[in-house]
């Protein structure tokens, strides 16, 4: 998909067809079309197609950043089974001319994505041509140069999370951690400002990474440790992303229900998120340094797998003592988080589809934000706000922390309540948090939003990219406010 953005009048631009934002449900000015609203019972809410006039209307219901995408996915919904290849529209600035910018162009990927290479015959749009007028829908005077800043920024942002959604969406049989590792790989190639280093079994053992070998251990797949960095000159900060790279998850002998196993390809949410992070940094040209820690693995069952009552000495020397395997991925993320704070980061961020407890206490649309920092937690929040990516602050409980201690080892991988695990699973991971990095460290289960089995808002059915654009919005945050 290509978009233009042209300093012309909308009535001098060609297209095939036009796309109108009806705000307050005020139809009454579209003169051309007022019997097909008669016939319709179009009242401005959701979308009315004007073939005679090519035109389609569709309903804005405010000027936030989420109400934008949501009219331009809509529109491009209504449209791309149409024998068309261009559409205009006119330009929506809220509060903010980059954020609407973004905002627009990231309305119409979201709404035209969909994964379908294993349908016979897939869907294939024809419209590709996206032309943005710099007329406004309410007359706003703007800067150009901001209207072209939004723009990239939303097809970096858009292009990072089809990135990602694509390694979630792809089948077990085919997605192994030798294909994710391949992926990075080609990051780099594709990119010479990212280098990428893979990492085998034989590496593991030598920094005795036992809590990350103990989940591979009866997968027919080896490990893979990846480690995708950006180094620009003169960077003003070092940022340290760990993603949840399980390609596969069965629950271990600790065997998922059936029902429960199904979409568990989308265990490996926080490793894409992580990938595309990175290649949405570089592609941003951010003068911060950021490295992405992936630990790529599947959980299933055999004579060699782990066991619920094992020890496990982890990279940190903490020893956790097992009580469900299907809570592996702590244990992954424990073992990467310790190799990740060896980088030295000034602000350490991890990315999970950690526990199911998250869904049940936020929903399918919300991801945590986790840490020891308040104020961390609290400006994170804020500009996630803007980016698309709904989420929360939930706050660790020093009482909670008495629910993961065990009688044999350091510290339990699960709970000894069925309440809390959302924030149980956080304080997990904070045991494996060095004392000097424990106020710059987030913990973000996107348990909930990372896979959708039925389609919601401006996402399609399957992987969101859940976690991508919040960070890369703090990513451009940090570069602007951060000396």
């Amino acid at each position: 998909m290509t978009f233009n953005f042209k300093e012309e009048s909308i009535e001098s631009i060609h297209a095939d067809f036009e796309i109108i934002l009806i705000q307050d449900k005020k139809i009454e000015k579209y003169t051309q079309s007022q019997e097909l609203f008669k016939l319709s019972n179009y009242k401005g809410e959701g979308v009315c197609i004007d073939m005679q006039n090519k035109i389609l209307y569709c309903e804005l219901k405010s000027l936030d950043y989420e109400d934008i995408r949501l009219a331009f996915a809509n529109a491009y919904k209504a449209l791309k089974k149409l024998e068309i290849q261009s559409v205009k529209t006119r330009s929506v600035v809220g509060k903010c001319v980059v954020n609407s910018f973004n905002a627009i162009i990231q309305g119409f990927t979201f709404g035209a994505y969909e994964f379908n290479k294993y349908k016979k015959e897939p869907s294939l749009s024809k419209l590709q041509n996206i032309i943005i007028s710099k007329d406004e829908i309410n007359e706003k005077s703007y800067s150009l140069e901001e209207a072209c800043i939004g723009v990239n920024y939303g097809q970096v942002f858009s292009n990072a999370c089809d990135f990602a959604k694509n390694i979630v969406n792809e089948i077990p049989q085919i997605y192994t951690p030798a294909k994710m590792a391949e992926d990075a790989l080609d990051l780099g190639q594709n990119d010479y400002k990212i280098t990428c280093k893979i990492y085998e079994s034989d590496f593991l053992e030598q920094e005795k990474m036992q809590a990350f070998l103990a989940v591979n251990r009866a997968s027919a797949h080896p490990p893979k440790l990846i480690h995708l960095s950006y180094k620009p000159k003169n960077a003003k900060m070092r940022v340290v992303f760990v993603g949840k790279g399980l390609t596969y998850d069965s629950g271990g002998l600790s065997l998922k229900p059936a029902d429960y196993m199904l979409t568990m390809k989308s265990d490996k949410s926080g490793g894409a998120a992580a990938m595309a992070i990175i290649k949405g940094a570089s592609e941003l040209d951010l003068d911060i340094e950021v490295h992405s820690i992936i630990g790529a693995t599947e959980n299933m069952i055999g004579g060699n797998a782990y066991k619920p009552d094992d020890v496990l000495i982890s990279r940190e020397g903490v020893s956790i003592e097992v009580r469900n395997t299907d809570a592996e991925g702590r244990l992954v993320l424990a073992d990467c988080l310790s190799l990740a704070q060896d980088l030295k980061p000034d602000l350490l961020i991890d990315l999970a589809t950690l526990t199911g407890a998250c869904v049940v206490g936020l929903g399918e649309y919300t991801s945590a934000i986790m840490g020891n920092n308040e104020d961390l937690q609290n400006e994170f929040y804020k500009v996630s706000k803007k980016s698309g990516d709904l989420a929360t602050i939930l706050h660790f409980n020093p009482h909670l922390k008495e629910l993961i201690k065990s009688n044999i080892a350091d510290v339990s991988n699960t709970s000894t309540s069925r309440y809390g695990g959302a924030i149980t699973a956080g304080l997990f991971l904070n045991s494996f948090i060095r004392e000097e990095y424990k106020d710059k460290w987030l913990h973000l289960d996107i348990a909930g939003p990372a896979y959708l089995e039925k389609a919601w808002g401006y996402h399609s059915f399957g992987a969101t990219g859940a976690g991508v654009r919040m960070c890369l919005a703090y990513l451009l945050y940090l570069s602007r406010n951060k000396k």
